[in-house]
């Protein structure tokens, strides 16, 4: 692994020695963004670095997609994310030396990114060729408040001698991220220059960018101002790509050289670039009305709301109560100021998977935002009911009624060219409709708020139009791929059967009750008692020799896999062929136990229980997603320590780089799931229900926690120790109703507490692969 040494701390992610070597995960741990921009945390330096990068969401570029045998109905174009003008570069020479941290000894270079200030500031001493002590103190942040302004102080200071000292900052065209490289020169062609310079001006004390994608279209407006105290000499001057502010100061002991640095962010796809600039402009004098204090202050007030509603504490594991703090700060800033684009795998702190969108956002990411920040949520949710018009036309080339959502995209196109793990995965369309569904239980509001119902009633066509019923009346899916991706095409798989019902049947009902927009949409009195129909009838696989669900059709009689002779040989998929692990009984990430959680009511306790220990044994958990769903089902199962590991794994997916890939971006659906992992596994939240469902445990070692749900307007905390479960309404209208452990209890003006109840598994704690066992 290559995670940065890391303090651990409350309030704070702190890297007290800044080591080059880890740079690529401490670049994306180090991000700060606020759902429309984002910005890697890179050194202000330009390097050493591994991926610079300031993003925007929904700005990308197209590349042809390139197939060795063509097919019908193959996507044609692939999408990427691409790096637009970057702010944050800040090179420094002093006495002649430009800083480099890898030639200087520095005494003291640490970097702190504040979870209450939502700043990242940087602090480094050493001495310059002259002799004299140096000190540098930089801060960044991406404004909460205001989507489009970024803004950095930058600070040098001599400490005991004198220094000539000269900052060049840029605003620069960024480069490609390495994430989207290729060795097709039609994907380099489109990729390693995706931007046109339409205009690059500069002005007194900084400039503006005009910049469009070749062949997407989209137009980047970027605007810099630099506020400059100390310096002797300022100038701007523009270059072909670039907008570069230079000032020199030569400072006695204890001056200092002070920039503060305004940018502005726009978009569009169909602005003029003058319009885009001229944005921009007013983007950043915006930002610096009322100076950097009021930028910082707005930050924590914001930031200050969050946390009255949604933090979160651990007794006992200070590491798993930092890690959940840093990732509930990360999820809100990935979605604080997202509008009319979708969040991707990485958010804005990397490239990874390319900025794409997939169905994790809606399973893991939409029920945490839905229960802490439903705001934030609707503005995903409407974005993803935007697509609905791409979906329809997806279905309608596949031959298909109603609508199938993309499996990846960043506009709601498909963009993925491996039909078998993306067309085939149709269970995506359940898992958002699910999303919508759980949106308006959890805030009572109304499904056509944001659309859901038209997105209920279209993906429940979709279902009929693929399902098919047998000479007995049982319905089927036959060809279909569910959440693992090491069993692919296969027929009734569990997860994706149990979703269809839940969609088909919540259609149906979202049709009952408004039948005037049921008939707008077309449904008939004969197409909701069909859908309620083939609900009834899915099928279910059953192993009756085993006791156990097979996770789609016959998979219980696949070959087993040997993994005695394969622990050095993960991930599973770049050491064998999908021809070869296809139809083995080896399992990427929870599939069937991922259904024991979200589709409980079809489980007896007993079923929960055999099923997890099945699969357990047969779980490698190639994907960072699994963990947070095993943390969940074990607490299900009743093995709350079992469900601490993986609630950890989860939760320091990124700050111990546990998958060894945090350089390419922060894995926003595990550090959700470590947040459900808590509150939905050791907490047994359920929120599918009429009423807001507990089913406190605490593991060995944990002895209080503690956290904050939204339900309905009101605000609820939820405190456990060992004499018993605390609910506390916060605000909002009382009484509230919640069912703890099976007893419905009314909270009120008064805390309700109820007992702590013991652990009760039915088996023993299932055990897993070799070498596959919870991986903190």
């Amino acid at each position: 692994m290559s995670a940065p040494d890391l303090d651990v701390a409350p309030w704070t992610v702190r890297e007290p020695r800044v080591d080059p070597d880890t740079f690529g995960a401490a670049e994306a741990i180090f991000s700060v963004s606020n759902g429309y921009v984002g910005i890697r945390g890179t050194l202000d330096e330009v390097d050493p670095r591994v991926e610079r990068g300031t993003f925007l969401s929904g700005v990308f570029e197209t590349h042809p997609l390139v197939y060795p045998e063509g097919g019908y109905g193959h996507p044609r174009d692939g999408q990427s994310i691409v790096a637009v003008p970057d702010g944050t570069p800040v090179q420094l020479v002093v006495d002649g030396a430009p800083l480099d941290v890898r030639q200087v000894r520095a005494e003291l270079h640490e970097r702190v990114l504040d979870l209450r200030t939502g700043t990242l500031d940087r602090l480094m001493r050493w001495r310059a060729p002259s002799g004299t002590m140096l000190e540098l103190r930089s801060r960044r942040l991406v404004s909460l408040t205001e989507r489009s302004v970024c803004a950095i102080s930058y600070e040098v200071r001599a400490l005991d001698g004198p220094a000539h000292v000269v900052v060049r900052s840029e605003l620069a065209l960024g480069v490609r991220p390495p994430e989207v490289e290729s060795d097709d020169p039609r994907v380099a062609e489109a990729l390693d220059r995706p931007f046109a310079v339409l205009a690059c001006h500069a002005g007194p004390t900084g400039g503006t960018l005009a910049v469009r994608t070749r062949r997407s279209g989209i137009t980047v407006g970027a605007s810099v101002e630099h506020d400059v105290d100390g310096a002797t000499a300022v100038e701007t001057e523009s270059e072909e790509d670039r907008v570069v502010t230079t000032a020199v100061a030569s400072l006695d002991a204890g001056g200092s050289l002070t920039l503060t640095k305004t940018l502005g962010y726009t978009w569009s796809l169909d602005a003029t670039a003058d319009t885009m600039v001229e944005r921009a402009v007013a983007v950043v004098r915006s930002g610096r009305d009322g100076g950097w204090e009021r930028l910082l202050g707005d930050q924590r007030r914001v930031l200050e709301e969050f946390w009255s509603r949604a933090d979160v504490e651990v007794d006992g594991d200070d590491e798993l109560q930092q890690a959940l703090r840093y990732n509930l700060f990360q999820l809100f800033c990935a979605s604080a100021q997202i509008s009319g684009a979708p969040t991707g795998a990485k958010g804005l702190t990397g490239a990874g998977y390319n900025g794409h969108t997939f169905w994790d956002i809606e399973g893991f990411v939409l029920p945490l935002l839905t229960l802490l920040a439903p705001e934030s949520a609707a503005r995903m949710l409407r974005w993803r009911a935007s697509t609905l018009d791409a979906a329809r036309a997806r279905a309608d080339v596949l031959g298909w009624l109603g609508a199938t959502f993309a499996w990846r995209t960043i506009d709601g196109q498909e963009t993925s060219a491996y039909w078998p793990a993306s067309t085939a995965a149709v269970h995506v369309n359940a898992d958002v409709s699910r999303a919508f569904w759980l949106w308006s239980n959890v805030t009572g509001q109304s499904l056509d708020t944001l659309g859901g119902r038209e997105v209920l009633v279209e993906t429940a066509r979709l279902w009929m139009s693929i399902g098919h019923e047998d000479a007995d009346g049982g319905w089927h899916l036959f060809g279909v791929t569910g959440p693992d991706e090491y069993t692919g095409v296969v027929d009734d798989n569990v997860f994706t059967n149990l979703m269809a019902r839940r969609n088909l049947i919540r259609a149906a009902d979202a049709c009952d009750s408004a039948p005037e927009a049921a008939r707008a949409m077309g449904v008939t009195d004969d197409e909701l008692a069909a859908w309620r129909a083939a609900a009834d009838a899915v099928h279910v696989p059953w192993d009756a020799h085993r006791g156990v669900h097979p996770a789609n059709e016959n998979f219980t009689a696949y070959r087993e896999w040997r993994f005695a002779d394969k622990t050095d040989s993960y991930p599973v998929e770049e050491h064998q062929h999908y021809a070869k692990f296809y139809r083995r009984q080896v399992v990427k990430q929870a599939d069937l136990v991922l259904a024991l959680w979200w589709c409980r009511e079809d489980f007896t306790d007993e079923e929960v229980a055999a099923d997890l220990e099945y699969y357990e044994a047969r779980t490698v958990r190639d994907s960072s997603l699994s963990a947070a769903a095993q943390a969940v089902v074990c607490a299900q199962a009743q093995h709350p320590d079992l469900a601490l590991r993986y609630l950890r794994e989860a939760a320091l997916v990124d700050l111990r780089d546990v998958q060894d890939d945090t350089a390419e971006g922060l894995h926003l659906a595990s550090i959700a799931g470590s947040w459900l992992g808590l509150v939905a596994g050791l907490g047994g939240l359920r929120e599918d229900g009429d009423l807001l469902e507990l089913a406190p445990l605490l593991p060995t070692g944990i002895t209080r926690t503690s956290y904050h749900v939204t339900w309905r307007g009101a605000l609820l905390r939820v405190e456990t120790t060992r004499a018993g479960t605390v609910l506390t309404l916060l605000d909002g209208t009382g009484p509230v109703a919640v069912v703890v452990d099976g007893a419905r209890v009314d909270v009120g003006t008064e805390a309700v507490r109820v007992p702590l109840r013991d652990p009760a598994p039915l088996r023993a704690e299932p055990t897993q692969p070799e070498g596959c066992e919870p991986r903190t």
